[in-house]
């Protein structure tokens, strides 16, 4: 069976470099190739489209002509050619809108590949391109084939592992001979037949401090904006930018923080209280409304 794995990395400054440049190489053949097939049919509407497979042999004139597209991964770059492939399929489809451009300041960053990674010790690992870099929970990869990984970099500023693998079918749990039925509610995250009830999640003190640091980090950034303007309105040899005003910055990662801390307590208590009602029931019947409905 296939299942997802998430580790936390701890890149080196020059594998942050290196993360930075493999990011900015996957954005820049998405937005080549994207650019390339608008430019195809503007000259001419009745060509034919460029599939993932004719992308691909495009790949060897582009890194010829962008020598820094071979510091990448080569999977990585087939994955983003795949990608923007089945954009414009589903497009075709009327199944989503046309593709756009990915911009440089986007605060999550990505790219997938599908080489090989391997386990060097204890909390290390064999990244392509980036060689050993130190991880989390390498124990989670025994006994598994890594099928696919993406390697992320998310507004908190810290990176990640996600992988795809190939393991053996977990040991099906002890059969109950229990039913429930669980009844969504506003005041209670859900009642079952048997009168449990289960409160929602809460986390006050660190939705509190997310929005403390979520107004701080709107009246940072409009001042930076302001004093942006004032000084390339006042000095027409060097013009600045509002990335290089770092106390915004700061507010946007610690707020980033707290909101992630809350999307990671919610997660782990949704994940505990399924995983509890999975091993005592064998059967579980939910009714099938949304809450938002309910007046």
């Amino acid at each position: 069976m296939l299942k997802g794995i998430k580790l936390r990395l701890y890149p080196s400054k020059l594998q942050q470099a290196q993360l930075l440049q493999m990011f900015g190489n996957n954005r820049f053949v998405w937005n080549q190739m994207l650019a390339m097939a608008k430019q195809r049919y503007k000259n001419n509407p009745s060509s034919h489209f460029v599939n993932g497979y004719q992308m691909d042999a495009l790949l060897k004139r582009l890194k010829q002509e962008y020598p820094f597209l071979k510091e990448s991964d080569s999977t990585s770059l087939q994955v983003a050619n795949h990608n923007l492939a089945q954009s414009f399929k589903m497009l075709f489809k009327h199944q989503g809108g046309y593709p756009r451009f990915k911009s440089r300041h986007t605060v999550k960053q990505s790219y997938t590949g599908k080489s090989t990674i391997s386990v060097v010790a204890k909390r290390y690992l064999k990244l392509p391109k980036l060689g050993i870099i130190k991880s989390s929970k390498t124990t989670q990869l025994t006994d598994c084939k890594v099928k696919r990984y993406t390697v992320s970099y998310d507004q908190t500023g810290r990176y990640y592992l996600s992988l795809q693998v190939e393991t053996d079918e977990p040991a099906l749990l002890p059969k109950t001979g229990k039913t429930v039925g669980l009844d969504m509610g506003i005041a209670d995250l859900a009642i079952s037949s048997d009168g449990e009830k289960f409160s929602t999640f809460n986390a006050k003190w660190l939705e509190k401090q997310s929005t403390i640091w979520q107004s701080k980090y709107s009246k940072r950034k409009y001042q930076a904006t302001v004093a942006v303007r004032q000084w390339n309105h006042n000095h027409k040899d060097f013009k600045m930018e509002i990335d290089d005003y770092q106390n915004w910055q700061r507010a946007r990662r610690r707020k980033a923080r707290y909101q992630q801390r809350i999307a990671n307590q919610r997660k782990d208590y949704l994940h505990k209280l399924t995983t509890d009602l999975v091993k005592q029931y064998d059967v579980i019947v939910i009714e099938d409304l949304k809450t938002k409905n309910l007046r």
